[in-house]
């Protein structure tokens, strides 16, 4: 939401019949910030979500850790290859609902032009300055996408573990992770091409004998969070050359192959609007 550099990206994305909830995809995002503004920043993540409330925000509790597990298991096979890509229940009388999760406050909206008569009720040590055209930026490119604002304070800003979220997804076959970068708090540029340095994980409750490669869980997390990760995971990293800007879309059928060359960069402009 304003100056800020971004390292380190670890991104996560998992798909699976839970026993509650059924089909589910879940969300994995961290990396190491540092916040160039002169006061509290925000990262903003539009969720491919069919609707959202703080009851999808997964604890991590003891487990800071999973995303890098997650990349340990995968990092033998895939560090040192070039990747051939080929180009993050809703109460509809809440409009933004506002909680706090790990060091973050969130807000979370369908309609970003809403988010600036919420922020009053975010601490004034986490609220952010807001920029009208980038909020309307994302109204106009993802309508009807939940919108999470994870707004933190420069002091914790290091010290935050990773998102974790559940959700009924939008396109139940594609694996979408939201990555349109821009830390200028303007909107982001469409046109041009981004740096990256970003881990891209997957997971599937559906993968055939001897797919992918295990991950190794803390024997005492909790049942709750293990029940919505991967045994398995396939991976690869992306930071060897500039990438068009937008979100990471593979297939689930090409995800059960192992197909992750099919993984694509697509703007919003190439990103299905929501059935």
């Amino acid at each position: 939401m304003d100056q800020a550099e971004f390292a380190g990206t670890t991104l996560y994305a998992g798909r699976l019949r839970h026993d509650v909830h059924g089909l589910v995809h879940v969300l994995g995002y961290q990396n190491t910030a540092v916040n160039l503004a002169d006061g509290p920043n925000a990262m903003l993540l539009h969720l491919p979500a069919r609707r959202m409330s703080r009851e999808n925000f997964l604890s991590v509790g003891r487990g800071s850790d999973v995303l890098h597990r997650m990349v340990d298991a995968v990092r033998p096979v895939a560090a040192g290859t070039r990747s051939d890509i080929a180009w993050m229940g809703w109460d509809d009388g809440e409009r933004v609902e506002v909680f706090d999760h790990d060091i973050y406050t969130v807000l979370l909206a369908t309609d970003p032009t809403l988010l600036p008569a919420a922020l009053a009720r975010v601490p004034p040590h986490r609220r952010p300055r807001l920029n009208p055209l980038l909020l309307e930026f994302y109204a106009d490119h993802y309508p009807g996408y939940p919108i999470a604002v994870c707004c933190f304070d420069n002091a914790e800003a290091e010290q935050a573990k990773p998102l974790l979220m559940w959700y009924e997804p939008m396109f139940p076959d594609r694996l979408t992770l939201p990555a349109l970068d821009c830390h200028t708090g303007e909107p982001p540029d469409l046109k041009g091409k981004v740096s990256a340095d970003h881990w891209v994980l997957y997971g599937t409750d559906e993968a055939p004998a001897g797919w992918g490669e295990p991950v190794g869980y803390p024997p005492r997390m909790r049942h709750e969070l293990r029940g919505f990760l991967p045994g398995t995971v396939m991976g690869t990293y992306f930071g060897e050359r500039p990438l068009p800007n937008g979100d990471f879309v593979l297939p689930h059928e090409d995800l059960l192959a192992g197909r992750l060359n099919r993984i694509r960069r697509l703007p919003p402009s190439r990103s299905p609007s929501p059935s």
